[in-house]
């Protein structure tokens, strides 16, 4: 058991996605990001191991020096001092969330040494990646893809009911009066997801797609689609960890294929998918049958409320799609 703390994660809301809704060991904190990080590393430093959330990944880079000093501790005390903190935070569009609601993190996320980075696509990797992350004696940061929050993953938790409805009857609070309400949480087990390994979601012989978070399943639907209507197939790899990350899965289905191509929803100038580009050039290069590609966010201040903004800054399912296509379609 761990104490969770941050915005508005605590009763009556339990989130803003009420992901932390009715647990009793949440408590809301002061709207002070850099406060949240603070108290999470001084419970660290006494011997806890606390989760604590910045509302939204927006508000994380006004955190960026005390988030350096986190992620050094551990390396700085040549392993005697550990800093078992999880930030969690939502990131990423798709809620229409405008200028200060729609930023990705893991970029940046990415260059913060002695951090680990892990984002889920789906709702049984975010179990199995938080649990990795309390578990872990270095500060973990879980990035929440803000689009994904409320989305209904096709694998279940160990013990999670298969009826929908069932349980939402069990652990979602009514609308109004929640004073006597309490959850009734059904008997899950645990279930750990490796920090720094991938998963195959789709496997295929004609190109490599890697990617995570809210692209991923945009991802499996294009390589399904171009698959019917022409006949290719991709692996496509779901990296849920940002930092380490997969590089074997990556090699292994680039030295199959010869084609790559990364997708992601940050921006494009200074991308994590630049680094994975260099790496396949660094050690793929005469490996590589076409050219690799990255598929990115475009490099504006900030995504515009109005949705058809939103839809032209980040990658979606025609943009992916025609990405993978071209990929497939050129010409050794």
């Amino acid at each position: 058991m761990t104490d969770i703390f941050g915005e508005d994660v605590g009763p009556p809301l339990g989130g803003v996605f009420t992901a932390t809704q009715g647990l009793k060991t949440a408590w809301n904190s002061p709207l002070d990001e850099r406060g949240i990080v603070g108290a999470a590393m001084g419970i660290a430093y006494a011997g806890g191991r606390p989760v604590c959330e910045i509302q939204f990944c927006d508000y994380g880079f006004n955190t960026i020096d005390l988030l350096k000093v986190a992620g050094n501790q551990r390396w700085a005390g040549a392993g005697h001092y550990s800093m078992p903190i999880v930030l969690m935070t939502p990131s990423g569009s798709g809620i229409r969330g405008s200028l200060y609601h729609s930023h990705s993190f893991e970029s940046i996320a990415s260059r913060l040494a002695g951090w680990k980075i892990v984002m889920p696509s789906n709702p049984l990797d975010a179990y199995g990646l938080m649990l990795s992350a309390i578990a872990d004696p270095n500060p973990v940061m879980v990035l929440l893809p803000k689009a994904l929050l409320r989305v209904r993953g096709d694998k279940l938790i160990p013990g999670e009911p298969e009826e929908e409805g069932k349980l939402k009857e069990l652990i979602d609070a009514p609308v109004g009066d929640r004073s006597r309400w309490r959850p009734r949480w059904p008997d899950v087990q645990e279930h750990f997801v490796p920090l720094g390994v991938g998963t195959l979601v789709r496997e295929g012989s004609h190109a490599t797609v890697v990617s995570y978070g809210r692209t991923l399943p945009l991802c499996v639907q294009a390589a399904d689609q171009l698959e019917k209507e022409n006949g290719w197939s991709f692996d496509v790899i779901d990296l849920r960890s940002i930092f380490p990350y997969d590089w074997k899965m990556i090699s292994a289905s680039l030295m199959k294929t010869g084609r790559i191509l990364i997708v992601n929803e940050d921006t494009e100038v200074t991308n994590f998918g630049e680094h994975l580009l260099r790496r396949v050039i660094d050690e793929h290069f005469y490996d590589l049958l076409v050219r690799p590609r990255a598929l990115m966010g475009k490099h504006v201040p900030g995504i515009g409320l109005n949705q058809v903004y939103e839809k032209n800054t980040v990658p979606q399912l025609p943009d992916i799609k025609q990405a993978m296509h071209e990929l497939a379609e050129e010409e050794a």
